[in-house]
């Protein structure tokens, strides 16, 4: 052995051949982080004082190549200076080209996924061959940064500017057939020959047979470009990649621009410009939000793990309930290999059901996701009845009966009875208390909450609830289920809303004040859409359902009648008494029409307007920047009361919830995140201007105003 490191080995083999395994210590994923770094360079020292005629390099994980960069250590490194950033990227790349100027030819042989950095550093070799499992991507721009360490310069000389632009703004990785395509690698090998074939790769470039040495220098050189031809690259993507990006991601556009930039660069000036733009976008408070996504993400993962670490695969389900959720679960869970009963107690019911699910997977055959022959398997494992007769074998039944609490109650009686002592209930309830719910249930201990959204097939988040007598084995079920059926659990404890609805009613309070004061609410949703939400608050209410809404407001505000209940009619009432429920029935805050794809466009009727101008008691005059504080106090200050009770354990939580459950501009990281980076300070001097407006919708806890003359953050 050459060299034995814990993250780093150097080898070599027979004819003078060295072979670089990357293998981190204790972790089951190959990683570039600090220590990794330091060791890929000692590797470097020692393999330039070998006599070798070529190298290979690999991962000693199975399946897995490198993921990329440590992104635990991105935001600390994202408090550096921009000089301090371009040093410590230029430091990096000197160990990249140092691989790349070897004076023999190199092979990465990918056996799984090379993200990023792991991208970039097989992009450093001359050639690269893959296993069929494998996969490469530079999705550096989904954190709001753009690759550092050499994907922006190499990537464009191996596969030309029109691809890199795709890879680099697209963020995807690329299956290994589909990189050879484009020929970002050179050959797709079974697991078992890689190394062989490797070797005889090898041996081509050493004979002479291939010539590596232009491989090197074509990577080195500037892009072969004339001037027009540069110009209908890179100028003709700038456009198109903005519109797609949106104006709150800056990175998609900045990585165009460096990659043009540097078409007429060396290597050298090539990686300058890179580095600079990458410090630049490092800076950002985009690329710190969507970094804190990303851990977010990772941490529930963690969570999720350790929660389930004893539970059982549920092998046979159950919903109760078979309308647009019902059938929405239905699919969901057949579609991810998890069969179940399907029970109504109509023949309508079900039809409308299986219906759901027949949709959702045509698309799914439409899109080529999915061939009609998995469609047919899926189906048939989805089993309508009308009666309880086969309920003795299933594992995990989940109710998505009406949200109505004596029906709920009642269902979820009857269906205990005809289940093993083993099986879970769960109730998709949105608002009902748990704890509440489980009264008259003889096995209390197995039943939670398993709150999904709808629609169910596109919405990852799921709340699992925790009655005051739910077991944490039960809560282990549901939390691998909802794993199973690839939703994203968070486990929250009981209360009125769980989580999300009780933090999304308050905003929805915000709202309906606003245009209580004459605010016309298109504006509010234009300006809530421009600050980064998928639709603004009346449109959102459409969606949701108006009547949903209504009935849910009324359990809302008589849990938390100082901040969530109304003292007069509201726009939102309005809309319910006129019998415009949202898109369901067409009518709503907007009038909806279904396009040729099936799809509900919108448009406005004035008339709306008249209805609602009895409750419109003022015409103020009000900034954008204060529609903005109106909305998102109320929800910060019950994101924060959500964490003081113990609803969930931290701050990601809270904001994971916001941004899986509701679409929150994920380049603002959630609500806590978001107060954060305004400053509780100001956040609080601002609340005091609406304390006169909806009891204590706008009033700080003692909690946040201590965080606030302390200037403490919530991460």
């Amino acid at each position: 052995m050459l060299y034995q490191g814990s993250a780093f080995r150097l080898e070599m083999l027979p004819n003078n051949i060295l072979k670089v395994v990357f293998d981190l210590k204790d972790q089951s994923a190959n990683v570039f982080n600090a220590l990794a770094l330091k060791e890929l360079g000692e590797t470097l020292e020692v393999i330039k004082k070998q006599n070798a005629r070529g190298l290979l390099f690999t991962s000693g994980k199975a399946g897995g190549f490198v993921f990329g960069a440590d992104v635990t250590e991105f935001l600390d490194h994202f408090k550096k200076t921009e000089p301090e950033l371009i040093t410590w990227i230029a430091s990096i790349n000197n160990i990249f080209n140092g691989y790349e100027d070897l004076p023999f030819p190199k092979v990465a042989l990918v056996n799984g996924f090379a993200l990023g950095g792991g991208c970039e550093i097989a992009l450093t070799m001359d050639y690269r061959l893959a296993t069929p499992k494998a996969a490469m991507g530079l999705p550096e721009t989904k954190l709001g940064i753009i690759p550092g360490w050499g994907g922006t310069v190499r990537l464009p000389r191996l596969i030309g500017a029109d691809h890199a632009i795709e890879w680099v703004t697209g963020a995807k990785h690329y299956k290994a057939e589909e990189a050879l395509k484009f020929g970002a690698i050179d050959g797709v090998i079974e697991d078992a020959k890689l190394e062989e074939a490797g070797l005889k790769l090898l041996e081509k470039c050493i004979s002479g047979e291939l010539n590596w040495k232009a491989r090197v220098e074509a990577k080195k050189s500037p892009l072969k470009l004339d001037k027009i031809e540069s110009m209908m690259s890179f100028d003709g993507s700038k456009g198109f990649v903005a519109a797609l990006a949106g104006p709150n991601y800056p990175a998609p556009v900045k990585s165009v621009e460096a990659m043009q930039k540097a078409a007429r660069l060396d290597r050298t000036g090539a990686l300058q410009v890179e580095g600079e733009t990458f410090a630049v976008c490092a800076k950002t408070k985009t690329a710190e939000c969507l970094v804190q996504v990303f851990l977010g993400d990772q941490y529930l993962k963690k969570v999720s793990k350790k929660v389930t670490k004893d539970a059982k695969p549920v092998q046979r389900a159950a919903v109760l309930g078979a309308g647009i959720m019902g059938g929405g679960i239905a699919y969901q869970s057949a579609s991810m290999g998890v069969p179940l009963l399907m029970k109504d107690i109509k023949h309508e019911q079900l039809d409308l059901g299986m219906n759901e699910a027949s949709k959702l997977l045509n698309k799914e055959v439409e899109r080529k996701k999915m061939t009609p022959e998995k469609m047919a398997k899926v189906i048939a494992s989805i089993s309508p009845t009308l009666s309880y007769a086969d309920f003795g074998e299933t594992q995990f039944v989940v109710e998505a009966v009406v949200e109505n609490e004596k029906i709920k109650k009642a269902v979820l009686a009857d269906v205990e009875k005809v289940t093993g002592p083993e099986a879970v209930l769960a109730s998709n309830t949105s608002t009902i208390s748990i704890t509440k719910l489980a009264e008259g249930l003889a096995r209390p201990e197995k039943f939670c909450g398993m709150h999904f959204f709808n629609p169910v097939h596109r919405m990852p988040l799921v709340e699992i609830i925790r009655g005051a007598k739910t077991s944490e084995a039960t809560i282990a079920q549901a939390v691998n289920y909802a794993n199973q059926m690839g939703k994203t659990p968070i486990v929250v404890n009981d209360c009125a809303g769980f989580l999300v609805n009780r933090i999304l009613f308050p905003y929805f309070k915000g709202f309906a004040h606003l245009v209580e004061d004459g605010v016309d609410f298109q504006r509010i949703d234009k300006v809530m859409e421009k600050f980064g939400w998928p639709m603004g608050p009346a449109y959102l209410l459409d969606v949701v359902g108006i009547d949903t809404g209504v009935h849910a407001t009324n359990i809302m505000a008589a849990a938390f009648p100082d901040r969530m209940g109304y003292s007069s009619k509201t726009a939102i009432d309005v809309m319910y008494e006129n019998k415009r429920y949202g898109q369901k029935n067409g009518l709503g805050f907007y009038e909806y029409e279904i396009d040729k794809k099936g799809k509900p466009v919108k448009k406005v009727n004035p008339a709306v307007y008249e209805m609602i101008k009895p409750v419109q008691t003022k015409q103020i005059d009000i900034t954008d920047e204060d529609i903005i504080m109106r909305m998102m106090l109320p929800m910060i200050i019950e994101a924060s009361r959500c964490l003081e009770d113990k609803i969930v354990e931290s701050p990601v939580e809270v904001d994971m919830g916001l941004l899986l459950g509701l679409g929150f501009p994920p380049f603002r990281a959630g609500a806590l995140k978001y107060a954060d980076s305004v400053g509780l300070k100001k956040l609080e001097d601002e609340s005091k201007k609406y304390h006169h407006i909806g009891g204590n919708t706008y009033v700080f806890t003692s909690f946040m105003k201590g965080l606030a003359a302390e200037n403490k953050t919530y991460y």
